[in-house]
Formats: structure tokens, sequence, C-alpha cells
């Protein structure tokens, strides 16, 4: 629980405001609220215990994609893709210490609206 407590808030600007482990916390990042739950919550007994984490992804918008993947390099956290880009923008993969799958996202520019000459 604390190394998720931790791999949030140090990592990715989340701001802790629940501790109740070991059965779960509370930490959000502007109006994302996201409930961790440790081995004795009852999220934790909701889930089978042979169902791996990280079907589902926490999509997180990036200013700076480069500069955030080399902050997080740097403190050795475990990508899961290299870059991809798309129509829509860039985005890489790395996991929570639960097996997460998190996106950091940063989007393409905005397409500018023209008005016919």
């Amino acid at each position: 629980m604390r190394a998720s407590i931790d791999f949030y808030t140090t990592h990715l600007g989340f701001t802790l405001r629940l501790d109740a482990a070991p059965a779960f916390a509370d930490v959000v990042r502007g109006p994302l609220r996201l409930l961790l739950s440790g081995p004795t919550s009852s999220g934790a007994r909701a889930t089978p215990s042979d169902t791996p984490a990280g079907r589902n992804r926490i999509h997180l918008i990036v200013e700076d994609l480069d500069t955030t993947i080399d902050r997080l390099r740097k403190a050795e956290l475990p990508f899961r893709s290299d870059v991809v880009a798309g129509p829509g923008g860039r985005q890489i993969l790395l996991t929570d210490p639960a097996g997460n799958l998190v996106e950091l996202f940063e989007p393409g520019p905005t397409p500018t609206n023209r008005l016919p000459a």
C-alpha cells in the first residue's frame, strides 16, 4: 500500500486525502479521485484473486511527455510501452506498484478552424 501511495503522490502529482493503510488510501489529482485498495480492503475482496490487474487503464494528461518520461525513468519506474503517436497526441504506458496500467498522454495540437478565403 505504501508503494502505491508513494507512486501516485511522489511521481504523478496526486495529493493524499486519507491514509487508512493497509486497507486503503484516497488520493486526488484535480477532479480525479483514486481509491487505492490494499489487501485488507473490501475492494480487494470484490475482485477474484485470479483476475490480473490492469485490464483498464488510468489516463493522465501531461503537458510535456518527454520531460515527464525523463523524470520517471530517472526514478526507475517501469514503463510498459514505447511512445506511441497518433492523430490525437502521444502516449506511453507505465505500471503502478499493483500492476495497473497508467497512460501518460500529451494531446496533439488543436486543429485551427479556418474560414474559407
